[in-house]
């Protein structure tokens, strides 16, 4: 069996362009799809398949971990966040074709299942990129909250950390605090509230504001700093009594190594289409178990994303909770077909070789890209840039 070809189809998703990767083999019929989703990078998404083509053609797709070195290592430049979603795209369509070649799921490949059913979580608004982003008013939060609940959710995520300055100050802390307040007091105990800070506050604002929400429990507070430097965040990890997770914008396990080993964090989110793909993932997510550290896939991304970050989740012991965006476009499975289902808040296992999904590309060309909503061009009230 051997690579003849790779091709990316977009399919532009209102919030975000999607990438999907096509390999395609020497066997008839026989082909892989992967997701390389990665928001106002979507030119240079296709361009690094592109790329990588070349290293691929007439190479046996089922080599997956052979394919990985010759991508990461060949490139000569350690490659950035771009160069990993693309791979990451690509080794996802191998494990496609490795599981349909075979006739059976991927996750029975990666070591079968270690539980039943995988749990999930979404934002505030589903995917609608205000609602999920912007929502720093009582009433909407409330609202889009209990419309997350009648979904079927038992979990949610909001973004109601204000875009904060090195220090902000007590009314920016209080706002926060009362907010998280009314949200608990409106879902009631059973319902887990995760906070994503967005990386948007500094270390001493990041200790002050999760200090003050202590006492309603959220389930965890995500990348409370940006994610360039760990020690900033061991310092917020060592300084509060709620779990912290990270991991979104960090690729490899040489990027989540020093996290690890310093324990800056209590739960890991990788993206399986940015971090390096399947494989990448389990050693990432290996390496936390030795932590005792948790792992929540970060994924608000397409529908082929969801089948592989669902097949993770389902063979990975220290799995925890899963993100999902759903709601983001009525059409999202007229495009993909897929072998995904859910219950009372978890997904269940698919039995379909493969991923489990299939791309009608005829559906996909009516959504053809188009630039993305910038909806991270931020700035504070005096004018300077803010964190997104």
């Amino acid at each position: 069996m051997k690579i003849i070809d790779i091709k990316t189809v977009v399919v532009n998703a209102q919030m975000r362009n999607w990438v999907f990767v096509k390999v395609e083999t020497d066997q008839a019929g026989l082909y892989g799809w992967g997701e390389g989703t990665l928001e106002w990078k979507t030119r240079a998404i296709t361009g690094c398949v592109e790329d990588f083509k070349p290293m691929l053609v007439g190479r046996d797709p089922a080599r997956i971990e052979f394919l990985w070195q010759v991508m990461y290592r060949h490139s000569f430049w350690r490659l950035g966040i771009i160069g990993t979603t693309a791979m990451s795209a690509i080794e996802q369509a191998c494990w496609d074709i490795l599981g349909k070649s075979l006739g059976v799921p991927v996750y029975r490949l990666l070591g079968g299942r270690v539980r039943d059913r995988v749990r999930m979580y979404t934002h505030l608004g589903m995917g609608e990129v205000k609602a999920v982003y912007e929502t720093f008013d009582a009433g909407p939060l409330i609202e889009r909250a209990h419309a997350v609940i009648e979904k079927g959710y038992r979990a949610l995520k909001v973004v109601i950390v204000p875009y904060s300055q090195t220090l902000t100050g007590l009314p920016a802390v209080r706002h926060f605090a009362s907010m998280m307040q009314k949200l608990r007091e409106a879902v009631g105990p059973e319902i887990d509230i995760m906070v994503d800070f967005h990386g948007r506050t500094s270390t001493g604002q990041a200790i002050e504001y999760i200090r003050a929400i202590e006492e309603h429990h959220p389930l965890f507070c995500e990348e409370p700093v940006p994610p360039e430097n760990p020690d900033a965040l061991l310092e917020v990890r060592r300084s509060v009594r709620v779990p912290i997770a990270t991991g979104e914008r960090l690729a490899t396990r040489w990027e989540f190594r020093r996290v690890c080993e310093m324990q800056a964090c209590h739960v890991l989110q990788p993206d399986l289409s940015h971090c390096g793909g399947l494989l990448e993932a389990r050693k990432i997510a290996s390496m936390g178990e030795t932590y005792f550290m948790g792992v929540a896939p970060h994924n608000p991304n397409g529908p082929i994303a969801n089948l592989a970050a669902l097949h993770f989740d389902l063979a990975t012991p220290n799995f925890l909770i899963q993100e999902d965006m759903l709601g983001d476009v009525p059409w999202r499975f007229d495009v993909v077909e897929a072998d995904l289902h859910s219950a009372e808040g978890h997904w269940l296992p698919p039995e379909k070789p493969g991923l489990g999904v299939e791309v009608n590309e005829a559906e996909a060309r009516k959504h053809p890209f188009e630039q993305e909503v910038m909806e991270q061009l931020t700035f504070h009230a005096d004018g300077s840039v803010a964190e997104w």
